[in-house]
């Protein structure tokens, strides 16, 4: 079993900042692919950024430019960097991770979502 567990999310300002974090734990052999998904309410859940181990990072159009990805690797953890936010940037973020286990079965996991809202 792998469990991701997401922190970092709030209520913050029109034009504000904040850093959503994610550690992967579990039987884990490798990591292939971390990142963030988000869904607001009514709308379906869309891909917001990921990042492959030793790939560029993916970027959805609607995020460019204000929002940044990392990895930390020898952590099993990955963040998201959230700048110049948008009231329209409000939804539950979810941590994404696409995971080769110690059985050697691919994995594609979720963390538990953590509520980011932007007020204008």
């Amino acid at each position: 079993q792998v469990q991701l567990v997401e922190s970092g999310g709030g209520l913050v300002q029109d034009g504000g900042s904040l850093r959503l974090s994610c550690v992967a734990s579990g039987s884990m052999l490798r990591i292939n692919s971390m990142g963030w998904y988000r869904q607001a309410p009514g709308k379906k859940r869309e891909l917001v950024a990921t990042k492959i181990s030793g790939g560029s990072p993916y970027y959805a159009d609607s995020v460019k430019g204000r929002f940044v990805i990392s990895r930390e690797d020898d952590k099993n953890t990955v963040y998201l960097q959230m700048n110049s936010l948008k009231p329209e940037d409000t939804a539950v973020y979810y941590c994404n991770a696409e995971v080769r286990t110690t059985t050697w079965q691919t994995l594609d996991s979720w963390g538990q979502g953590t509520q980011v809202t932007v007020s204008s």
